[in-house]
């Protein structure tokens, strides 16, 4: 193995090794008798190669790649007052406009085609 390649694994293994629970919730914050636990979904996917072959100049060539990618989203939080929890789900306000413009353009492709229908009778 080159010690490019060498480095690169060891660097994947330092990245791999800082994802842990503690990136999945959150620290707890406290104020006026009311904690929040945030809670994080945490997403993380990485690969790497290598390999030898023949140089441009006709010499022996090698070469090592990696890449990482971390994604994380809001999941919700636990609310702790007066010795009760509750869960409180995040609402992803995206995701919700995103879902309301897909009805919208289902709806207005419908009503297109029942008015086609019509105008052809």
């Amino acid at each position: 193995m080159t010690d490019t390649a060498a480095r690169t694994l060891e660097l994947l293994d330092k990245i791999r090794g800082g994802m842990t629970a503690g990136t999945v919730v959150s620290e707890p914050i406290t104020q006026d008798g009311l904690t929040v636990v945030p809670v994080v979904r945490v997403l993380g996917g990485g690969g790497g190669g290598g390999g030898t072959g023949a140089g441009t100049d006709g010499g022996e060539g090698d070469g090592t790649g990696a890449g990482f990618g971390v994604s994380s989203r809001p999941v919700g939080a636990f609310v702790i007052k007066d010795g009760t929890v509750r869960w409180r789900p995040a609402v992803d306000v995206n995701r919700i406009i995103l879902g309301g413009q897909v009805v919208a353009v289902v709806a207005l492709l419908t009503i297109r085609a029942i008015v086609k229908a019509r105008h052809k009778r």
